[in-house]
């Protein structure tokens, strides 16, 4: 049980799928403008990475390695993937066309969200079972979501501020990211 929380906290926080690791950059930085948006996106990053990564183990354990395929796992993942994210912009089209609008572009990246397929070779290569691999998915999309939330705060407040005109834009926003990784550098220090 010990093992399973410490899997879920370091995908969160201690290796942070942004801001340790510099994964799903594009849309971290692209949808962090509204709040609403990052939420949002959070949430189907969620859902996609948690069911990406049962799926992914799935095929993995009982089709790939079986049967010798091990070196189709990038390519069957993507695909994996790339069917999930097409449900849940099915979804969100359907229910909550808002949402589905605000996300606009960033919604069909995360099938080529590099986060999202990271972390499923990531459990292939740390050899989790299936609970651990949906734990690590699931404690991985936490840790973007708290990312891309928290940088969407930062990025309400800063609009409000008269900021000198060279770091206007673009640059703050990167430097606002990279005091948020140095803060996350922190939990590296924590051990159970």
């Amino acid at each position: 049980m010990k093992s399973l929380i410490l899997i879920m906290i370091s995908g969160a926080l201690i290796n942070n799928v942004v801001l340790n690791q510099f994964l799903g950059i594009c849309s971290f930085l692209g949808v962090s403008k509204q709040m609403k948006a990052s939420a949002s996106l959070g949430g189907a990053v969620i859902f996609v990475m948690t069911i990406a990564s049962a799926v992914a183990s799935l095929l993995y354990d009982f089709v790939l390695k079986p049967y010798g395929l091990d070196f189709m796992k990038t390519i069957v993942f993507i695909l994996v993937i790339a069917a999930l994210v097409q449900i849940v912009e099915m979804f969100l089209k359907k229910k909550s066309p808002a949402v589905y609008q605000s996300l606009g572009i960033y919604l069909p990246l995360i099938t080529t969200n590099c986060a999202v397929l990271g972390i499923a070779l990531t459990n292939v290569q740390n050899e989790y079972n299936f609970i651990e691999s949906v734990l690590a998915g699931f404690g991985t999309a936490v840790g973007f979501t708290l990312a891309i939330i928290l940088l969407a705060g930062i990025r309400s407040r800063i609009r409000e501020e008269d900021l000198p005109r060279p770091v206007r834009g673009a640059p703050i926003v990167l430097i606002s990211a990279a005091l948020m990784s140095i803060a996350f550098m922190g939990f590296s220090g924590l051990a159970f």
